[in-house]
């Protein structure tokens, strides 16, 4: 099997982004967002995944962390995206439920090849320290919409808006890993009974 990496640069004048991926990693992490509840949350996709994720931005920071945080995802999309190629071989499907003291959150995800985002979720509060949880249905908005993936994030219960953002990016690196993970049943054929996706 080839190396399921990549690299991609964004460039506007909003951001400066630059974001490499290894799909068959080991969870490692490097990353220099800016954003630091952002950082905490790639991490947990990092870890929880097995996808080594590096992250070098800049952006208009001194506005607010919006731009940075929504090209972060369509940049992140994108690199998967590449890395997964023509998605011969992989589980397609991914699911997961992830706890964390009192919050529960599922995550299903589906390499598609169609952008949907189905995001139901509410927040006790409106700012985790200083970061808006407004953005976080805007990183998973980019990221859909460039990964080309369907992803429905469901929090079924929490109080804690921190425990409910990482439950959320916990079983999103989760089922990350269920869907990109090689089937040795598939062989090397799409799973797609159109036969391409």
């Amino acid at each position: 099997m080839s190396k399921r990496t990549s690299c991609v640069d964004r460039n506007t004048n909003e951001t400066q982004i630059s974001i490499e991926v290894n799909l068959d990693g080991t969870g490692q992490s490097d990353l220099q967002t800016g954003v630091p509840f952002l950082d905490h949350m790639i991490d947990q996709i990092a870890r929880h995944g097995l996808i080594d994720i590096t992250i070098n931005a800049t952006g208009d920071l001194h506005i607010d962390d919006h731009h940075t945080v929504e090209d972060i995802g369509i940049t992140l999309g994108q690199a998967i995206s590449k890395a997964v190629g023509d998605k011969r071989g992989i589980r397609r499907y991914g699911h997961a439920y992830v706890p964390l003291d009192e919050a529960l959150s599922r995550v299903v995800i589906d390499f598609s090849g169609r952008p949907s985002l189905i995001y139901p979720v509410s927040y006790p509060r409106a700012r985790i320290g200083g970061f808006d949880v407004d953005l976080l249905s805007e990183f998973f908005h980019g990221f859909c919409n460039h990964a080309l993936v369907t992803l429905h994030i469901d929090n079924i219960r929490g109080e804690n808006a921190h425990h409910i953002a990482e439950t959320i990016f916990k079983a999103f690196g989760r089922a990350l890993r269920m869907a990109l993970e090689v089937d040795p049943r598939v062989g090397d054929s799409i799973p797609s009974t159109k036969g391409s996706l």
